[in-house]
């Protein structure tokens, strides 16, 4: 092993690739691996190691040599190790630090970042691929991390851009730091292109760590068998008290997820992006799931086109290793408005629906308080082939709001009257509406929901769904290669 220059590494504020090593990786486990043929460092360190007694394999790049910028063998090593990864079945995680290609190497150093795309795309469902930003990211660097399944990043050290500030100036004449370019906060709160940062390197670690901890290792790898006599009671009573009788009123859905999954199991990923949707891992009774949620206090939870996004990939993830999604409905809609057409809410709401449809995982859905339009068919409705739909005892389904609805059906009667007439006609209308349309009963009676439960119960009846098996569904197959997903 090259001797490593730590001085140097720690006056950036960063650490060095070996002490990032250590963070990860269970105490003793890292193995060395390097390729015999070449016998050559070239700024990065490669190896396998445990977490939580799971092996995996990772890479970490050193900026004290050459700034980790990727050269003929520094991608050749990754190459390898990617291959490595794939044939052992094992999670890879990537430790990104790295000035991008080596300008001295030229298109020998192109072609290597391709070697790995290619990799990173075989891989990709197959085995959990992990990139941690700590340094910079830039040029073609960034798009095996926008490749892989999560990216996390460090406040105040993590950087990922196309083009760097000087390029930029020099291009459009825009004076920008690479901070305002390409930093934490562009990335978790604007991009969407981070799932999370960190105020430190230790704390990016640990979750990292975390998210091995709750992952499958591989595709087809067999799960624990779970019987009823596993479930884990856990008092759900505090459901009633979370959520407002108000259909309007907001309420954070994250303690919703918090009440009904195992304590603390509950991984957030993408906080601060889209944030009308909560995306994330958790466990219920020690059943690992995917969870997708509205969020009433941002938007109302409606959905626009960065929460679809965001949605359809995390099903699409979920999807890949079998994780059972459960999915949390208190959705007013689609977010109306010119933007959202100009930002083509189309296209964007169409992968979540596309998502939600190919996937074949079991999918449960809990709607809480309300499921309006074209939204209640996208987050995971009957009508996409969701296993199991329930529903809470107020629970309102409809095309819309009963106070819009009356307002559009009724607008004739509603002009021609005046005053207290007019007011009397309005709430008569109102409560038929509500009566008629607005409550699970059509829903019940036709299939859509399966079963109208109590708050207190919901735990229960999603572990019962979650250890049945799934029904054979009759499903018209054509043969293809695949679809084409409205990217």
């Amino acid at each position: 092993m090259a001797e490593y220059n730590l001085e140097k590494q720690h006056s950036k504020g960063k650490l060095h690739a070996i002490e990032r090593i250590d963070m990860l990786l269970d105490d003793g486990t890292f193995q060395e691996i390097e390729l015999v043929k070449d016998r050559h460092y070239d700024g990065v360190i490669m190896g396998s190691g445990e977490i939580s007694g799971k092996k995996v394999f990772l890479y970490v790049q050193d900026f004290t040599y050459k700034g980790g910028t990727l050269g003929r063998y520094h991608g050749r090593k990754i190459s390898y190790l990617l291959d490595m990864a794939m044939k052992q079945k094992c999670p890879v995680i990537g430790v990104i630090d790295s000035g991008g290609a080596r300008i001295q190497e030229g298109v020998k150093a192109l072609a290597k970042y391709g070697d790995i795309f290619y990799r990173n795309t075989k891989a990709s469902g197959f085995i959990p691929q992990i990139s941690v930003i700590v340094g910079p990211c830039a040029g073609g660097a960034v798009y095996s991390p926008g490749i892989t399944d999560f990216i996390f990043m460090v406040d105040k050290i993590s950087n990922m851009f196309v083009t760097g500030p000087k390029v930029v100036k020099s291009v459009t004449n825009e004076s920008v730091t690479a901070e305002e370019l390409g930093g934490t906060f562009v990335h978790s709160h604007l991009s969407g292109v981070a799932h999370n940062h960190f105020d430190n390197e230790l704390d990016c670690m640990n979750e990292v760590r975390k998210l091995v901890h709750i992952l499958p290792t591989h595709y087809g790898e067999k799960k624990k068998k779970v019987t009823k006599k596993d479930y884990v009671p856990k008092s759900q009573e505090r459901l009633i008290e979370i959520i407002p009788d108000k259909v309007n009123k907001a309420y954070d859905m994250k303690e919703v997820i918090d009440t009904i999954m195992d304590k603390e199991s509950f991984i957030e990923l993408q906080p601060e992006f889209a944030r009308n949707v909560v995306i994330g891992f958790a466990k219920l009774s020690g059943i690992t799931v995917g969870i997708v949620a509205n969020q009433p206090n941002y938007m109302a939870g409606g959905l626009d086109f960065d929460a679809a996004d965001k949605a359809a990939r995390f099903i699409r993830y979920c999807d890949c290793y079998d994780i059972p999604i459960i999915t949390l409905t208190d959705v007013p809609g689609f977010i109306p408005g010119v933007d959202q057409e100009k930002k083509g809410i189309i296209r964007h709401g169409a992968k979540m629906l596309y998502a939600y449809s190919e996937a074949t995982t079991k999918k449960l859905n809990v709607i809480l308080r309300k499921a309006y339009g074209g939204a209640y068919i996208a987050m995971s409705s009957k009508h996409l082939d969701a296993d199991c739909v329930y529903a809470w005892p107020n629970a309102e389904i409809a095309v819309m709001g009963a106070e819009g609805a009356v307002e559009i059906i009724y607008a004739r009667d509603l002009k021609l009257l005046e005053g207290e007439a007019k007011n009397e006609f309005y709430q008569k209308k109102l409560e038929e509406y509500k009566e008629n349309h607005m409550n699970t009963r059509v829903a019940v009676e036709r299939g859509y929901v399966d079963e109208v439960i109590k708050p207190k119960d919901t735990r229960q009846y999603l572990f019962e769904a979650l250890i049945s098996q799934k029904k054979d569904k009759k499903r018209w197959t054509v043969p293809k290669k695949h679809g084409n997903i409205p990217l």
